[in-house]
């Protein structure tokens, strides 16, 4: 492996291991406050902090602005989407649950490889597709048997987050042909501006007065993990396969799992505590092996070729 494909290695781990706390910190924000102003001030202040180190080391990197191609405004709205989709899904299902659910996002951003770049098809990818449907089935039908009069807002919550994992299989397939012409902390810094803007009219500002200054915290978190998470994703994504990158990140429900498990046996009060029967889990291992499978199914032969 070479020193670029260790970097982007790296660089998807850092992803991986800032998206498995992220859904916890999610979770606990929206008892607070409505979905769409969290994700206002994720993209505003992650476009605030990328501003300012733009300004300092890289002015000339402001141009994009003068001239954005259509496919980064396409990249935009389609983030915003995930954003969306996975915060209001999040509300319905737990932090765990949403973890799974979101793997659609990476099989789908290996299976558009095959769409539109027709890549080569192997048994692996067929397997790996249905292994994550299968999964999916299992997860998702041992949780609607433990639970009582939430059946309903589960299947919404489930669908909102699938639609959030299509939306960012579409934005990681646009930002793959967009980092090839264009320098990661433009497309960032662009993305964040967008979004900031074009969701004003769903903020509920007065939210955000005499908020605690723990929710104050949470939010600045969310916003920093917003601009290292996106920013070494592009970064990794630049420096090795997308496949290599695929497979780490959809590594990162486990820190997800492993959390929620501790805090569960904590018995803290602040976020509610989970509990997965046998077949929930491996129903949840099931998704992770098939996605991994479907990600890493052409692997060998490009890294040999």
């Amino acid at each position: 492996m070479g020193t670029d494909n260790r970097k982007g290695v790296l660089y998807a781990f850092f992803t991986a291991s800032l998206w498995g706390f992220m859904a916890i910190i999610l979770k606990v924000i929206t008892y607070e406050l409505p979905a769409a102003t969290v994700v206002w001030f994720r993209f505003f202040s992650a476009f605030l902090l990328l501003s300012i180190w733009t300004l300092l080391f890289r002015k000339s990197d402001f141009r994009i602005f003068l001239r954005p191609p259509f496919l980064l405004f396409l990249a935009a709205i389609f983030l915003g989407l995930n954003y969306l989709g996975f915060i209001a899904g999040i509300q319905y299902v737990s932090p765990s649950s949403s973890q799974i659910f979101i793997q659609i996002a990476p099989v789908s951003f290996a299976l558009s490889g095959i769409v539109i770049f027709r890549e080569h098809v192997n048994w692996k990818h067929i397997v790996g597709f249905i292994l994550v449907l299968s999964g999916i089935g299992l997860f998702y039908s041992e949780q609607i048997r433990e639970l009582t009069g939430t059946e309903d807002n589960f299947t919404l919550g489930m669908l909102l987050v699938l639609g959030g994992g299509l939306s960012w299989a579409v934005f990681a397939t646009l930002q793959k042909a967009l980092v090839r012409k264009l320098p990661p902390n433009q497309l960032n810094l662009f993305i964040y501006g967008f979004c900031s803007v074009a969701l004003i009219p769903l903020v509920q500002f007065s939210k955000l007065q005499d908020m605690p200054v723990t929710n104050w915290i949470l939010l600045l978190y969310l916003g920093l993990n917003t601009v290292l998470a996106y920013g070494s994703l592009a970064l990794a994504i630049k420096l090795t396969e997308a496949t290599r990158v695929s497979v780490i990140i959809t590594l990162n429900p486990i820190i997800t799992f492993v959390t929620m498990a501790i805090l569960t046996r904590m018995e803290v009060s602040w976020i509610e505590p989970e509990s997965f029967s046998y077949l929930s889990f491996i129903g949840a291992l099931t998704v992770l092996f098939g996605a991994i499978m479907v990600i890493s199914a052409g692997w060998k032969k490009k890294n040999s070729s």
